[in-house]
């Protein structure tokens, strides 16, 4: 449970008041990352089951639990997947299944796209409620008429605004840990190395900037099937000494303090949690226009589009940073619903209420 979803998922749990709310974690077998000593320390319980990919043994367990557990809720994460879980929640008399849409997609992961497309059309055949991360991420998986009609209920990344507070002693600690000097300016990526995140490109970006600012170095957090190939094209532009691979790390909140400026040039998105993360820390963040708008929470972030060269997008982020000044951002990040505090005070809302108008027959 390592990716943005898993964080979500998380973040709600461990905000819920968990006295009226439990939740079981379904996973499949070959998840990484699971906090299972966290969960079972918060009252919850982890379940492995096969993955997907072996159906039938899927599908067969999957109803076992179902039936055993009896379920009133079955909410899933897994965007188009969510047909698979929730064909069987249906067919196990789950009165509420609740498909929450995370992402879109983008034509050049072609492959993925024909799995996502044939899945699609069947995302509200075995849901009987429909959440999004954001309005772009509820209309891809479920249609603009499902969205006109209200029957999309948005549930925003919300997140630990205290935790991402900035903390100018953090911010001396990591620098320190990694050998920056003070006037050295840090720009940062937190994500998968997968085609979706467009290391390349950011790579490209770096470079134009690193040859504006000797002083400026990157820093990328996460793994991923396509590390070697960026560490490779790092190697290749001379940038070794001013490329940081951080690797899979715990304390990414910690990071966020030691950066100056983030960017996040993804082909596209639902809602990117580390884009909120970054703005909660006061970053001037540069994001790609290519991902829904409601992540542009602060007045100085900034959409830039991927059809502009990598030259014009470091000229953009130079000019921004000139005129930057980090502040609090505590305030606007929880008027714009960004509180997991209030948020998850909300969604434990409306699973009681869900729960509490139950008609079997209404919810087949």
């Amino acid at each position: 449970m390592d990716g943005g979803v898993e964080s979500v998922v998380m973040n709600y749990y461990r905000n819920i008041d968990r006295d009226k709310i439990q939740f079981h974690f379904l996973c499949d077998e070959d998840s990484t990352d699971i906090p299972y000593d966290e969960i079972e320390k918060l009252g919850g319980k982890v379940i492995i089951i096969p993955p997907y990919q072996r159906l039938f043994e899927y599908q067969k367990e999957l109803y076992r639990i179902f039936k055993e557990n009896n379920y009133k809720i079955v909410h899933s994460h897994i965007s188009t997947l969510s047909v698979f879980p929730l064909r069987v929640a249906k067919k196990a008399v789950v009165p509420i299944r609740i498909a929450h849409s995370h992402s879109t997609s983008n034509k050049k992961e072609w492959k993925r796209n024909l799995i996502k497309n044939i899945l699609r059309p069947f995302s509200k055949v075995y849901a009987n409620v429909f959440f999004g991360c954001s309005q772009l991420s509820g209309k891809w998986l479920f249609g603009n008429k499902a969205f006109l009609n209200g029957k999309i209920k948005i549930i925003n990344n919300a997140i630990d605004l205290e935790k991402f507070k900035f903390n100018k002693e953090k911010r001396n600690e990591i620098r320190k840990e990694i050998g920056l000097d003070e006037d050295t300016i840090l720009i940062g990526h937190i994500g998968r190395f997968v085609t979706q995140k467009n290391h390349e490109f950011l790579i490209d970006v770096f470079d134009e900037i690193h040859r504006r600012k000797q002083n400026s170095k990157l820093i990328l957090i996460g793994q991923g099937n396509l590390k070697e190939k960026i560490v490779k094209k790092v190697e290749e532009l001379g940038l070794k000494d001013n490329v940081i691979f951080t690797g899979q790390i715990n304390n990414v909140s910690d990071y966020y303090n030691a950066m100056d400026i983030f960017i996040l040039p993804s082909l596209y998105e639902g809602l990117p949690v580390v884009g909120i993360e970054a703005q909660a820390n006061g970053l001037l963040c540069e994001f790609s226009t290519d991902m829904t708008k409601e992540t542009k929470v602060l007045n100085t972030t900034r959409f830039i589009s991927l059809k502009e060269t990598p030259e014009n997008w470091a000229k953009i982020i130079l000019e921004d940073y000139k005129n930057f000044k980090r502040k609090d951002s505590f305030d606007e990040m929880t008027e714009n619903n960004f509180n997991i505090i209030k948020e998850a005070k909300k969604l434990e809302e409306y699973y009681i209420e869900k729960r509490k108008n139950i008609n079997e027959d209404s919810y087949n």
